[in-house]
């Protein structure tokens, strides 16, 4: 399989995710969507890293994915946190960091 379709379908993955970002309003779609854009980059960085022969994108997707993890943990636990006192997930109803 030709790498360049591998880019094709990070693209498209990417934008799907940012299409997510922008047009939902649930916190937990959003935070999915923003996992998307994270794996879609990662796929281009393996597929550079590919193109290239060397391990330096493996290394840097690796680190990424490490990095998502702790922030689903950390976001999840405020979505969860946000839930338990207003009871809706809803980004547009969430003001509780306001003074």
């Amino acid at each position: 399989m030709n790498p360049v379709n591998y880019l094709y379908l990070a693209a498209l993955l990417f934008t799907i995710g940012a299409a997510g970002v922008l047009v939902r309003r649930n916190a937990i779609v959003l935070f999915m969507c923003v996992e998307l854009m994270l794996n879609a980059s990662n796929l281009a960085l393996v597929t550079f890293s590919r193109l290239h022969g060397t391990l330096d994108g493996q290394v840097i997707a690796f680190f990424t994915m490490v990095v998502a993890a702790a922030e689903v943990v950390v976001g999840l636990a405020i979505i969860v946190s946000i839930f338990r006192t207003r009871h809706s997930a809803s980004v547009d109803d969430s003001n509780l960091m306001k003074l």
